[in-house]
């Protein structure tokens, strides 16, 4: 298994605070948001970040000042009008790379507190997982992907919905298994390139997805007050 941190996006939604800078490296309790990551991977797992060539140089430092092995994988673009977008970040490294093992991804501006390592644990090596978390609150939940459960799977998935069914919502945090890249690759031929939610809604009416419910502190850094 390796791990892929997506930080390819221009976080317009939190400027002016990441108009010069990449959201996964503002700082929060006393470190980079994307350190916090990198501290949860188990040690055996390969790290892989992917951003873009505004934000290149950033993160290029930020490798240096970590004890942690780190590989930088930069898209050409500079503007959030050419970025390939989450779905298609993850499917262009994975056919151009190429990453031919089951795959950890996480979003760069995801904070969590739970453990990766009793995650990756709950992974059988056949279904995609996907930690989901219980916001409390169907309002605050229509801002995410809302997923029901049948048991451990989860049966249904509605990104972003205008009445949320209940508040139970996924993270970007995922375990994708090698066997499913060629239903992602479809899905990009849709051009469906951006929401990595909306590709898991696609994916449960084609093949048993699986959930992982945690309780511990979660945020999704999305905009300035969810940061403050």
């Amino acid at each position: 298994m390796k791990c892929l941190i997506l930080a390819g996006g221009f976080g317009t939604r939190l400027y002016p605070l990441t108009i010069n800078r990449a959201k996964a490296l503002l700082g929060y309790k006393g470190k980079l948001i994307i350190s916090h990551i990198v501290d949860k991977i188990p040690k055996n797992i390969d790290i892989m970040v992917n951003t873009n060539k505004k934000f290149e140089a950033d993160f290029h430092q930020w490798q240096r000042t970590i004890n942690r092995k780190v590989e930088i994988l930069v898209e050409e673009v500079l503007s959030e009008d050419q970025k390939l977008g989450a779905v298609g970040s993850l499917n262009f490294w994975i056919e151009n790379k190429p990453i031919v093992e089951d795959l950890l991804v996480i979003a760069g501006d995801n904070y969590f507190e739970f453990a990766l390592a009793q995650f990756i644990a709950r992974y059988d090596g056949k279904h995609t997982l996907v930690a989901v978390y219980d916001i409390g609150n169907k309002g605050k939940a229509s801002q995410f992907g809302v997923v029901q459960l049948d048991g451990h799977r989860i049966a249904e998935f509605q990104e972003k919905p205008a009445k949320p069914k209940s508040s139970l919502v996924a993270t970007a945090c995922y375990i994708f298994p090698q066997r499913i890249f060629p239903l992602l690759h479809q899905y990009c031929q849709r051009g469906k390139r951006d929401n990595l939610g909306s590709f898991i809604a696609y994916l449960i009416d084609k093949d048993e997805v699986h959930a992982y419910p945690f309780t511990e502190s979660w945020i999704d850094i999305g905009s300035v007050e969810d940061l403050a």
